[in-house]
């Protein structure tokens, strides 16, 4: 159903150093590049949606949707760790730090960040299992 998605950037060159190494982590590819925006998703398959980050069309400042948001999915809580330091790390601020979310079922786990933007990306595992 999603063909891709993208969130407006007012620095590009901020956003790759934020977003690259979460989307390696990810194991996502960088499939395109100009100087108005970046890709990320899997370059041999055309059928998996892709995530970009660019300046707007038309011209003006990317501004942000309250309430918007894209989230990630992933089959253990570990790797969340690990997106969510690396988003820490890399200019993200924190919207909620990872952990368990019950009260959107018994194994949800998640973590939620903020980009250089201010937009809004969560990591989450619907049936968490996670490691010592």
């Amino acid at each position: 159903m999603i063909g891709y998605t993208m969130f407006g950037t007012n620095d590009l060159p901020k956003s790759l150093r934020f977003y690259d190494p979460i989307m390696a982590e990810m194991g996502l590819d960088q499939c395109w590049r100009d100087e108005q925006s970046v890709s990320w998703g899997k370059r041999a398959d055309e059928d998996l949606p892709r995530f970009f980050v660019g300046y707007p069309f038309d011209g003006g400042l990317a501004t942000i949707g309250n309430g918007a948001m894209t989230a990630f999915r992933f089959d253990d809580a570990d790797i969340i760790d690990r997106l969510y330091a690396l988003a820490m790390r890399n200019g993200g601020s924190d919207e909620g730090a990872p952990g368990r979310r019950p009260h959107y079922g018994e194994g949800f786990y998640g973590a939620y960040v903020r980009d250089p933007d201010g937009n809004k990306l969560a990591f989450v595992c619907y049936n968490a299992k996670k490691s010592a």
